[in-house]
């Protein structure tokens, strides 16, 4: 097995979304503290009139110094990723699932054909080994086959980061957890079922940390959490927050799989039966990555009252 004592001096970032800028912005800092000593991120080629919002990414990348490579993720083929990747030290994946079924495989796939040193694949989600196949979720079992593919091999060391739901998804309208209008709060399956969230902004900030310093976490899912709580803890911190009572609705695992198959091809739908579950979604805190090291993440509560202003009474 290759032996890399050091923190990689080449880092790539796949995306500059969401979640892909602020691993950026904090690897940016980690760079001007020495650990890491060049940054790119790999974008999908600009069209000759680019987007608002791909000038905006550009003129972004161009301030906090990060090269832009350019390759179409959804489209290159094996051999050509793996060219590029063969390039760098580090790899890191923040392009989630927007590349259609296989692309996650096929990247990691152009990893370990490039011999990257170390890579943090997509899996900014659940915890996968736990859950299994067969969740209701078609990509879930994608991330188990990449999992697969990273223990069956010993030449690219890698790291797995598990940080739950993203928080703003809580009460996003179309997952159908929260309805401010109509003061309703939902539970998947069971109100004692919980789950882990973390912000992107705490996303980025603990995997620029981890990154930078890799070898201690070669080979291993690390989990964090931004916090942890029961549905019924959510329903309890929105009265809380809103200042008003909620409705409460249970909604059985039964419901929730005759209501996906009955819209096979609604993703939503899809995801509640993933979640109607009382593993592998949820973590203690305490004993996660951040809370063992004392950082500071922001928890259900603080982000509710940050961004749910209007909502209350």
């Amino acid at each position: 097995m290759n032996q890399h004592p050091h923190p990689p001096t080449r880092t790539l970032v796949l995306g500059a979304g969401e979640l892909g800028s602020q691993v950026l912005r904090e690897l940016a800092l980690q760079r001007e503290h020495g650990h890491i000593a060049t940054l790119a991120v790999l974008l999908r080629p600009a069209a000759d009139d680019a987007t608002a919002e791909r000038q905006a990414t550009d003129t972004l990348m161009q301030e906090l110094g990060i090269a832009i490579v350019e390759a179409d993720l959804a489209q290159a083929d094996e051999p050509t990723l793996a060219a590029i990747f063969a390039t760098f030290d580090q790899v890191i994946c923040c392009t989630g699932f927007v590349g259609g079924s296989g692309t996650q495989r096929r990247i990691t796939a152009a990893v370990l054909r490039a011999g990257v040193p170390h890579y943090i694949p997509w899996q900014f989600g659940v915890d996968y080994d736990v859950v299994g196949r067969g969740s209701g979720q078609a990509v879930w079992d994608e991330q188990l086959d990449v999992r697969g593919m990273l223990r069956g091999q010993q030449a690219v060391r890698w790291t797995i980061i598990s940080t739950g739901m993203f928080t703003s998804f809580v009460p996003l309208p179309a997952f159908g957890l929260v309805d401010l209008q109509h003061g309703i709060v939902r539970a998947l399956g069971d109100w004692d079922h919980q789950l882990t969230v973390t912000t992107p902004q705490d996303i980025g900030r603990l995997t620029a940390r981890i990154a930078a310093r890799w070898p201690a976490f070669a080979n291993q899912v690390v989990h964090v959490a931004g916090d942890t709580f029961s549905y019924r803890e959510l329903a309890d911190t929105l009265e809380r927050v809103l200042g008003r009572p909620m409705e409460r609705e249970l909604w059985q695992l039964a419901q929730l799989r005759a209501d996906a198959l009955a819209h096979p091809d609604d993703g939503m739908r899809q995801y509640r039966v993933a979640f109607a579950r009382a593993d592998g979604v949820a973590w203690p805190k305490a004993g996660s990555y951040n809370a063992r090291e004392g950082i500071t993440t922001t928890g259900l509560e603080d982000w509710l009252r940050a961004n749910l202003r209007g909502a209350r009474r």
